[in-house]
């Protein structure tokens, strides 16, 4: 026992002496899921009291903010219900214990939600079940204005559960107007699905949907068929939220495998459920086509994983991305799950693994509730290696929003807490969302591209300014200030600002007007 456990103290020594040896990305997304069906993460319980309700998201926010994320995926819409005032569904029973009854005192989740996340510089991509309509048939718990109820040529039973039809025309259209309503009254940024378009095969049973295949067959093999609704709804979704917020982002998180090398020569080397044959689901079709602006594979095996080995999976999607952005799901909820999972450098060398390839843009997590407890260190292996350093989210070239115009210092004095940055910028347009502040020692060159060297990404304000707590006096540094838009798009630097030595007085060396060059 002490042999192993030395070890693995080796290899996680190794592990984090590479990531230490490695500039970390300047960009790079970093993820959690947070689930709501079920009460999986968030709330705890159904039916706790408000204030209780938005601290436990509060909280959650803060330690996942620690831990070095600049995302979070919430599901909204688990069951055709609603974390939100929706015109359309009825509020969620995980809210209050009672599908259908608004918070009491009333508030909105999802404006709440909004709020905090952004706040902290983090995104929100709202998370939308597009089909599955009820976690049980048993149970006779939906409002009697569900569409369930309203619409009930509309669904079918699946083992146990019940599921809009994707076969229907009208069903596709309500999902799409679902998402629209969202999309045009919240300031999400991002639309996510996951992995659940047509159920997940059952032994021994067929999806019930012979009456819409007969109707809407379009004289296609049923497989086929089935493929080409699912390709039908991520365009419209795409299409639909295009026009109504560009910037708006679109991702899907499916199933970590595509196809199977033995169906297609261009599936990966794997024997497991796929995407496409069992659930429908041509993902790469879509990266292909740019209907979606990123995918997070859930690649939530093991290293050497006889069906699916994360690594061959891995480097499958690094290769399929089409030009879009790739983040790999990663399943911390699989930690201490069987003993390749109570390894400890298991999902270190996952992560270092999806680091090293140029086309994986970053990681996500499933799901938040298996950070507590710091399992095998994960909350302390990413708060002091991988996610030490801040990170802007990857670049979408391809969503046009112009880059803000740059800041520029307009003040700086010395105070006992630290050193005071006042800084200013002449966007009107309203493009800033934060600015990025870098600090250099006065020796060193100016490398923006050095994510070791920012100081704070702090959020846009009427008077900006930044007190740099760690500012040490007698030492010179260099400050350069940036600003971003709502897509990280980073703007041109201001012009820096220098510390000189002048006998025993420091003197702060800046041009308080916008560059000419600019």
């Amino acid at each position: 026992m002490v042999k192993y456990l030395l070890g693995v103290a080796l290899m996680l020594t190794g592990v984090f002496n590479q990531v230490k040896a490695q500039l970390p990305p300047k960009r790079e997304f970093r993820a959690v899921w947070i689930a709501t069906v079920e009460n999986i993460d968030w709330p705890s319980r159904k039916g706790l009291p408000v204030e209780i309700q938005k601290q436990e998201f509060i909280n959650l926010l803060d330690k996942q903010q620690r831990n070095g994320m600049n995302a979070v995926i919430v599901q909204i819409r688990p069951v055709a219900d609603a974390f939100y005032d929706s015109p359309f569904e009825p509020w969620s029973e995980y809210l209050s214990g009672v599908q259908g009854q608004a918070p009491n005192p009333y508030y909105d989740p999802l404006r709440f939600m909004l709020e905090e996340t952004h706040k902290r510089g983090m995104e929100f991509h709202a998370w939308f079940n597009p089909y599955r309509a009820a976690i049980s048939t048993g149970r006779n718990n939906v409002t009697a204005n569900h569409i369930t109820r309203m619409r009930p040529q509309w669904f079918v039973n699946f083992d146990g559960k019940k599921y809009f039809d994707p076969g229907i025309p009208e069903v596709r259209e309500y999902v799409t107007q679902i998402i629209r309503d969202v999309v045009r009254r919240y300031d999400i940024d991002a639309v996510h699905f996951d992995d659940y378009f047509y159920p997940y095969p059952v032994s021994g049973k067929d999806f019930p949907d012979f009456n819409s295949y007969r109707q809407y067959g379009r004289n296609m093999q049923k497989d086929d068929w089935r493929r080409w609704n699912v390709d039908t709804i991520i365009q419209m979704v795409s299409k639909m939220i295009k026009e109504e917020k560009p910037w708006v982002k679109f991702g899907i998180s499916p199933f970590g495998i595509w196809r199977n090398k033995n169906k297609d020569q261009d599936g990966s080397y794997t024997t497991g459920l796929a995407n496409y044959d069992d659930l429908y689901a041509d993902v790469r079709k879509w990266l292909k086509n740019g209907w979606i602006d990123y995918v997070a594979p859930q690649l939530y095996w093991e290293r050497g994983h006889r069906a699916a080995n994360y690594e061959l999976l891995l480097n499958w999607w690094a290769q399929h991305g089409y030009g879009r952005n790739v983040y790999i799901g990663h399943g911390a909820y699989r930690l201490r799950s069987n003993a390749a999972w109570s390894v400890p450098t298991e999902l270190p060398i996952q992560i270092t693994e999806a680091r090293t390839l140029n086309t994986i843009q970053g990681s996500a997590f499933y799901s938040a509730k298996s950070f507590n407890g710091n399992p095998l260190g994960l909350e302390d292996t990413l708060r002091n290696y991988f996610y030490r350093y801040p990170a802007l989210r990857p670049a979408m070239p391809w969503i046009n929003l112009p880059a803000p115009l740059p800041p520029y210092f307009i003040d700086a004095f010395e105070r006992a807490d630290g050193l005071h940055l006042h800084w200013a910028d002449d966007d009107t347009s309203g493009r800033t969302k934060q600015y990025v502040l870098y600090r250099f020692n006065a020796s060193e060159s100016i490398n923006l591209n050095d994510p070791t060297k920012i100081l704070a990404i702090i959020q846009q304000m009427p008077d900006p300014q930044f007190i740099d707590y760690s500012y040490v006096k007698g030492n010179l540094y260099t400050y350069v200030v940036t600003a971003l838009n709502r897509l990280q798009t980073e703007s041109l630097a201001s012009d820096p600002l220098y510390m000189r030595k002048n006998g025993r007085k420091t003197l702060f060396m800046f041009d308080p007007e916008p560059a000419s060059r600019y």
